[in-house]
């Protein structure tokens, strides 16, 4: 009896997780991150995968950076819509930038910000800090809508 009992707690528990990790797949989260201070090793990781440094001529924006690999069956479907999202948003003040990174090409990058798994997609602000972060194929209006504030300019209200 108290194995059959033990079973059950087992099963329970692996259903309840099941359910709590598959509910977090695709969701936006805000990272909280906002006020964490961009260490130049990570700004160098950054720059190094194609997250491009600003300069006059080229101010740096928002960027939607999605970790890949070959490997990857669900990494196409993060591809397609994130790009249809960077479209939809190419006409907004301050497009976003849409930077896809091989993870087996930057295993320390993916280190430094904690990618257990693939697809895995990171919302940075103008500023590199993180700002939302996506496990799993991310659903299109919620990418938009996370992307639309970091589009405009500070102090616009469109």
């Amino acid at each position: 009896m108290t194995g059959i009992t033990l079973l059950l707690i087992a099963l329970f528990a692996a259903v309840v997780f099941g359910l709590v990790w598959q509910r977090r797949q695709g969701t936006v989260r805000s990272t909280g991150e906002t006020s964490a201070v961009v260490t130049d090793h990570r700004r160098l990781l950054l720059e190094a995968a194609g997250v491009g440094p600003a300069s006059p001529e080229h101010p740096r924006r928002a960027t939607v950076l999605h970790f890949s690999a070959d490997w990857c069956g669900p990494c196409a479907a993060v591809r397609r819509v994130v790009g249809q999202v960077v479209a939809d948003l190419a006409g907004e003040p301050e497009p976003p930038v849409e930077v896809e990174v091989d993870i087996d090409e930057y295993p320390a990058l993916a280190k430094e910000l904690g990618v257990l798994s693939l697809p895995t997609t990171f919302i940075l602000d103008a500023d590199l800090q993180q700002r939302f972060r996506v496990s799993g194929v991310p659903a299109a209006t919620d990418l938009r809508a996370a992307l639309g504030p970091l589009t405009r300019p500070p102090g616009s209200n469109s």
